[in-house]
């Protein structure tokens, strides 16, 4: 049985479906999603659907990403958060022209149900954004850090990599894992296409809301597939860039 950890998707369901035929998951292999299936491309509302088709077939696991929670308040409540708008919520907001209100409810019990963490048998943690207590994420105070933080990934990066994990210095809270496997910090950002180790963090998400790919990893062995840029899939729009 394999696990393979998908990248964040923002709309790109042309890409998840290229990915997934790239992948040929196995019935047993576990799909463990990491967050931000929406806002970015045009097929926000359609990465839905087809999230939610997908888990009658195979064994899925989804996240919470944080673009995740506010296109979940905007379908609750109609809030429409300025800032959101601007980082793909506009987008995401075309995309349910012509759907009644059974889809969006049913969008949002999807996601309503999204998990916040999700820890393995091999202590292996897998979550949105990160978390900041250095005790872990069952002591962790604030539950948004979940899919908003970016300081896990920040320290990471900058860790010195001769910095043993027995060190006294390395960071507490990566020391309460094996591995810990996040999305939402592309990784374009800093002109990278590809998944990412900095100390035991592995970040997947390979840009595919800009000009990047959509990334999925296999856990054990580290193997990796991507999409097409996801942009020359989606002529004509401008994705998050």
């Amino acid at each position: 049985m394999r696990t393979i950890v998908f990248g964040d998707i923002h709309g790109g369901l042309r890409a998840l479906k290229n990915l997934l035929e790239k992948t040929d998951p196995a019935p047993e292999d576990l799909l463990l999603f990491l967050g931000d299936y929406v806002d970015g491309w045009s097929d926000a509302a359609g990465t839905l659907d087809f999230l939610m088709e997908l888990q009658k077939e195979r064994r899925c696991l989804f996240l919470r990403g944080n673009h995740d929670q506010l296109c979940l308040q905007w379908l609750s409540s109609g809030m429409e958060n300025p800032l959101w708008l601007k980082a793909g919520g506009l987008t995401t907001q075309k995309s349910y022209t012509g759907l009644g209100i059974a889809t969006r409810k049913k969008h949002m019990r999807f996601l309503e149900s999204l998990q916040d963490y999700y820890l393995d048998r091999n202590n292996r943690l897998y979550v949105h954004a990160g978390f900041t207590n250095p005790k872990g994420v069952l002591q962790e105070y604030f539950p948004k850090n979940f899919y908003w933080d970016r300081t896990l990934w920040e320290m990471a990066l900058s860790l010195n990599p001769e910095l043993s994990s027995e060190d006294k210095f390395y960071p507490a809270r990566m020391k309460q894992y094996k591995e810990i496997f996040i999305g939402h910090t592309a990784l374009t950002k800093i002109g990278i296409t590809t998944p990412l180790k900095a100390g035991n963090v592995w970040n997947v998400d390979t840009g595919a809301a800009h000009m990047g790919p959509l990334s999925a990893l296999e856990v054990q062995t580290k193997k990796f597939w991507q999409s097409e840029p996801v942009h020359l899939l989606y002529p004509g729009e401008v994705g998050r860039n």
